[in-house]
């Protein structure tokens, strides 16, 4: 991975259940190897449970409730996919102020698969370009985003630097592009 995120801390926003796992490990590993300190951040406490597709898979931790924190407790936003996690978030109004936060601070995100349906609903996709699973293709095109089939993308064209990427096949170049973003953001 290229850059360090010595005493970066992000943020992990995942449903109380529905996270494909694979899209909240890979990204949390590769956080914690390039020195950050990634906090899993829900709507409820306890535990969320994880899937591997549609089957459960294992139960994490919550660190934090979006009602406790905010972004400027972190230093980035991590979004990891799955259907159901994404389409839960997108219908939390906190869960959806809590991203929308991260845009307006100029915090960086990243946002994998299905993860950019909070992203529409938290309305910071327009004039931006960006990727996702492509059945969201008409939904961020609808949304005022510019829509590229690419394995990541890191888009400068905003507020902050927002990284995206189509799903688990892409985790390497995801990863890779997610930690020089964050480290090279630096905000109060």
């Amino acid at each position: 991975m290229s850059g360090t995120l010595d005493g970066v801390t992000v943020a992990v926003l995942v449903a109380p259940e529905g996270a494909e796992q694979v899209e909240l490990t890979s990204p949390w590993e590769a956080v914690r190897e390039a020195g950050g300190h990634p906090r899993l951040v829900s709507t409820t406490g306890g535990r969320v449970q994880a899937f591997h597709h549609l089957d459960r898979a294992d139960t994490f931790a919550v660190d934090a409730t979006v009602d406790r924190v905010g972004a400027r407790d972190f230093d980035a936003l991590l979004l990891p996919g799955g259907v159901a996690n994404p389409d839960y978030l997108r219908t939390h109004e906190r869960a959806v102020a809590f991203v929308r936060e991260f845009f307006d601070t100029g915090r960086p995100v990243a946002a994998i698969c299905h993860a950019a349906w909070v992203l529409v609903e938290a309305d910071v996709v327009r004039g931006r370009t960006l990727t996702s699973y492509p059945s969201l293709r008409t939904d961020l095109t609808n949304a005022g985003a510019v829509w590229v089939d690419r394995p990541v993308v890191v888009s400068a064209d905003g507020p902050n630097a927002l990284v995206t990427s189509r799903g688990p096949k892409d985790l390497p170049v995801f990863n890779k592009a997610l930690v020089s973003a964050f480290a090279a953001t630096t905000v109060s």
